[in-house]
Parts: structure tokens; C-alpha cells; sequence
């Protein structure tokens, strides 16, 4: 688990003695489905690096309804960058969706790299911005049947492993109109054979 980490570290510029020396910081957890890393509202303590699994960040109102932000798989980092920036406390929920193996970092070294305006900070940074404005224009440019047809074709292991109803919320639609939306994806596939 930590040589993914390391691999990693190294493809965003540190030395293997920096990236060494970052990996000796990293708490190894295995972690059961649905376990929540970070509560909405708590101070994070640590930010994480997904070795494998999935997990999923989401926006929770006082009424119980949760909103899908994002979902993080294999070989990503999760890092509340909102938090950290404003010395908040986190906006969303962060939980695994499946049994996960992750590295846990203290999140003071995050804080120590945009100090120092460290090369990695600005790189996981601009990869933070890049996603952002991918699923922007995603939101923007496509209708919901094109949302989701895009993202089963993009995120086919995301689609077995998340419920109809975190996907239509991060879809920004119902679960009702994901439904729909399946079902006429089903009869397009049945009249094409």
C-alpha cells in the first residue's frame, strides 16, 4: 500500500528520499463499507490516499437529505481543500462506499507543503481545479440522459458499487429520473439487437 503512495508522490515531482520520507507519515487503515472517515462539520486531522477502494463525499442538509459531491477510487488522494484554505471544518461527509485500504497523512504536512508553496501542494492543487472544471462542464454542457450515459461509459466499476440514489444526486437529478433514464437506455439496447 505505501509503494502506491510512494509511486504516486514520485509522479508529482518529489525525490524517493522526499517521497520516503512522506510515506513513513502515512497510517495504514483497512476500513469496512460504510465507515465514515470525516463527519460533516469536524475538523479534519488528516487527509487520505485511496489505495484501494471507493469512497464518496457528500453534502448533508438538516432535513436528511445528502448530496452527492464526489466519488474518489483507487490510487487518489481525498483532500478537503476548502477546509484547509479557510481553517474550517469540513463541509461534507467522507465514508467508503466498499471495503477500503487507505493512508491516512497528517494533514499539518498539507498545510506545511501550501506554506512553503511546495511543488506537490500546487500540483494536487491544479489536479483538485482540473476535476472541478471537468464535472462543471459536465454539469453544464450535457442533459441528465447524457450525464449518465457518459458517466457509465467512463466509470463502469463506479456503477455497480454506488446505489441508484447516490448517483442520480451526484447526476444532479432524482432517483426517479435516473430510473426513467435507465429504462429507456434498456429499451434502446433491446430494440438494437
Amino acid at each position: 500500500m505505501k509503494a502506491a503512495l510512494h509511486h504516486f508522490l514520485r509522479q508529482f515531482g518529489l525525490n524517493d528520499e522526499e517521497a520516503q520520507a512522506v510515506t513513513a507519515q502515512a497510517t495504514p487503515l483497512e476500513l469496512p463499507t460504510r465507515h465514515i472517515l470525516i463527519h460533516q462539520g469536524q475538523t479534519a486531522e488528516h487527509f487520505y490516499f485511496l489505495a484501494e477502494g471507493v469512497c464518496h463525499a457528500c453534502y448533508l442538509t438538516e432535513e436528511g437529505r445528502a448530496f452527492s459531491k464526489e466519488f474518489y477510487w483507487e490510487q487518489e488522494t481525498i483532500i478537503g481543500f476548502e477546509a484547509l484554505t479557510t481553517h474550517g471544518h469540513s463541509p461534507f461527509l467522507l465514508e467508503t462506499l466498499t471495503t477500503s485500504r487507505i493512508l491516512a497523512l497528517p494533514i499539518r504536512l498539507l498545510t506545511q507543503w501550501r506554506t512553503q508553496r511546495h511543488p506537490v501542494y500546487t500540483a494536487l492543487l491544479e489536479r483538485q481545479l482540473t476535476f472541478k472544471e471537468n464535472k462543471e462542464r459536465f454539469m453544464l454542457m450535457y442533459s441528465p440522459e447524457e450525464r449518465y450515459r457518459l458517466f457509465a461509459n467512463n466509470f463502469a466499476q463506479l456503477d455497480v458499487q454506488i446505489t441508484d440514489k447516490q448517483l442520480a444526486s451526484y447526476l444532479g437529478i432524482t432517483a426517479t429520473s435516473l430510473s426513467r433514464i435507465k429504462a429507456r437506455q434498456d429499451e434502446e439496447k433491446g430494440l438494437k439487437k
